[in-house]
């Protein structure tokens, strides 16, 4: 079973948070609430989200703030932030978003389809992430274990042919939301896709060196960060 994505909802208004989880129901991801920045940084403090959506004006600590912490953790630091907000003081206020770390600056009233094809995106990027690190897992254990040789048990090439095979999957869905990407024209989404891309190209390039006829030395495994 494929574990679903979680996605955080910060704002202090009820009637928000029920319109956001009625907008990305049809996403069926696992949606946690959070009345508060400092409610939203104690529930980031044991999971892990796909994408958070931060509304701006909040009593206490505001959206900038709570993102300012957020960027600042390294457990943290890369979820994307969609900053949501029913005021619009102009460029500037916007530019203070971004500055934030937001990948994204919604006003309200926003367009539901639009919201949820974005967290969609984001939903997805990171189930490819989750794929990623399981297939890196399993390529270092068998790079802890030794490189495998004639001399190895027959259970080793058969599972480096899985290990290519499940690493292909991956590759065929990264390559395609990629191309659906660069229609949608959404920068922060493609920078993440691309880097994803590139974890993937590290990821293959140590598998094939595990091949029997590889060279020698054994590939070390790309950094997941």
């Amino acid at each position: 079973m494929v574990q679903k994505a979680k996605i955080l909802l910060v704002d202090d208004r009820p009637e928000n948070l029920l319109a956001l989880e009625a907008i990305l129901s049809a996403l069926d991801q696992t949606l946690v609430r959070a009345s508060s920045g400092e409610e939203a940084l104690k529930a980031l403090l044991t999971d892990d989200f796909a994408v958070i959506l931060l509304d701006v004006q909040m009593p206490g600590m505001d959206g900038f703030e709570t993102a300012a912490h957020i960027k600042r953790r390294e457990r943290t630091r890369d979820i994307p932030i969609i900053f949501l907000t029913a005021i619009n003081h102009g460029p500037h206020h916007t530019f203070r978003g971004y500055a934030a770390g937001a990948v994204d600056y919604i006003s309200k009233p926003f367009d539901p389809w639009v919201l949820r094809a974005k967290v969609s995106v984001f939903v997805e990027l990171y189930m490819k992430n989750c794929q990623l690190r399981e297939q890196a897992s399993l390529l270092r254990s068998q790079l802890e274990n030794g490189r495998p040789d004639p001399e190895t048990p027959a259970e080793a090439p058969g599972l480096l042919a899985e290990l290519s095979a499940r690493l292909a999957a991956v590759e065929e869905q990264a390559e395609a939301l990629s191309k659906q990407l660069d229609e949608s024209a959404d920068a922060a989404a493609v920078a993440t896709a691309a880097h994803l891309e590139r974890k993937l190209t590290g990821l293959r390039r140590a598998l094939d060196a595990l091949e029997p006829g590889a060279g020698s030395d054994a590939p070390s495994v790309p950094s997941q960060n």
